[in-house]
């Protein structure tokens, strides 16, 4: 499907939208799993299935595990800085990757807006294959105001100009689309399949809803081809 040449902008969420978050998380307990079995007389992947089941029920997962092994050389700060700042396994879905080729192709401008480290976001984009993908990028921690501050989403419209349609897709009902409706944009919503670090809420106030919910990114292509084109 061809989305309508050069009308649109469209700008991504990254986590748990391009890609899912609890894989990154899984990706650093498994890091940190590795350099604590060096010290602690257990294995990593012993360590790695508790410091999940600590997530899973909703413990304090470096201080327990740190606690629970009688870890001495590394304290929860040290944890905290190599789960932020460790380059995660992680990668797109071959569906993902079909999904955002296309719309390089199509669309005017494709955008990024983040919220996180900059550090630890660019190890994400690179990690996935993004690093170049963008035409512009917003990092919280770079750009100095997070989601929901208008300023992260009126970057891009100074950038290119006012007279494209814009476009967001996300997923964090709490705070992804509250700008960006307010904006007169286009408001997407990958919906949750279970997975997602923060949960979904579809009900309540209505400037935090999206415009459309899709069940899969590869729903965006058909859904932009049908939208106006200018806004």
């Amino acid at each position: 499907m061809i989305i309508k040449n050069n009308t649109m902008v469209v700008v991504f969420d990254l986590d748990d939208t391009l890609y899912q978050e609890i894989d990154f998380l899984k990706s650093a307990f498994q890091e940190i799993s590795d350099i604590l079995s060096k010290e602690v007389a257990e294995s990593a992947e012993t360590l790695y299935r508790y410091m999940l089941q600590c997530y899973k029920t909703g413990g304090d997962t470096f201080q327990t595990v740190i606690e629970t092994y009688g870890v001495q050389k590394y304290n929860l700060t040290d944890l905290v800085a190599i789960y932020r700042n460790h380059y995660p396994d992680i990668a797109l879905s071959h569906d993902t990757q079909d999904v955002l080729n296309s719309i390089k192709k199509e669309a005017y401008k494709v955008g990024l807006i983040t919220d996180g480290r900059a550090l630890q976001q660019h190890h994400k984009l690179k990690a996935l294959g993004l690093q170049d993908y963008f035409d512009a990028t917003v990092i919280s921690e770079s750009f100095g105001s997070s989601k929901p501050d208008a300023r992260n989403y009126e970057y891009y419209e100074t950038l290119f100009g006012v007279t494209y349609h814009y476009v967001y897709v996300g997923d964090n009902t709490n705070k992804d689309f509250i700008a960006p409706n307010a904006l007169g944009w286009t408001t997407v919503c990958l919906k949750d399949k279970g997975r997602n670090i923060h949960k979904q809420e579809f009900k309540g106030d209505d400037s935090k809803q999206p415009q459309f919910v899709i069940r899969h990114l590869s729903e965006l292509s058909s859904l932009l081809f049908k939208l106006p084109t200018t806004s």
